[in-house]
């Protein structure tokens, strides 16, 4: 089968691509969380850039990102918030996830022109992201809550990951992070 990794703006979404991404969503989280919802995914925030993984004709995976400047301390940062990370079911353990992750990273800096990368996890997904080269950092995080867009949401210890973009990882600074919005 044929695979093509597309990066899309989404502003530039075709009605076609549209309706492989709810049905990839969907497959994966409407008995949980309802509908997708391209604007709002779930209550979080939605995405600049789409990398679409086909098989085919078949959506196979997805990974979005938003550019946003967060405060990381007392520095503003421009990032990648990365969300709906995703690999239909079928096509699981063929490495794909690993692929469309890299071919972010490389839109992250070529295309979006970011700092960093930036996403939060399961502690379950974290080993998966570190073998796509993201490296976790220890900070308080604050956001607005996904269920309401009000409320501030304040954690500790969850996974929180960084890949280098324009700017290497090392160079991350020290601090609380501050979202100034919802998580992705």
């Amino acid at each position: 089968m044929n695979e093509a990794l597309k990066l899309q703006r989404h502003e530039d979404l075709s009605m076609k691509e549209l309706a492989a991404l709810e049905e990839l969503f969907d497959s994966e989280y409407l008995s949980d969380y309802g509908c997708w919802n391209p604007e709002a995914p779930y209550g979080y925030s939605p995405a600049d850039f789409h990398v679409l993984a086909f098989q085919g004709s078949v959506l196979a995976a997805h990974v979005g990102f938003q550019r946003r400047v967060i405060l990381v301390g007392t520095d503003e940062i421009l990032v990648a918030g990365t969300g709906g990370v995703l690999v239909h079911q079928r096509f699981r353990g063929t490495g794909l996830g690993g692929r469309v992750m890299r071919h972010a990273q490389k839109a992250m800096r070529e295309e979006a022109e970011t700092d960093f990368g930036f996403l939060g996890c399961r502690m379950e997904v974290v080993p998966f992201y570190e073998s796509a080269g993201w490296v976790q950092v220890h900070a308080t995080e604050r956001c607005l809550s996904p269920s309401d867009q009000t409320s501030v949401i304040v954690s500790q210890g969850a996974p929180t990951l960084i890949c280098s973009s324009t700017r290497d990882a090392s160079e991350w600074p020290n601090g609380d992070i501050d979202l100034r919005g919802t998580p992705w």
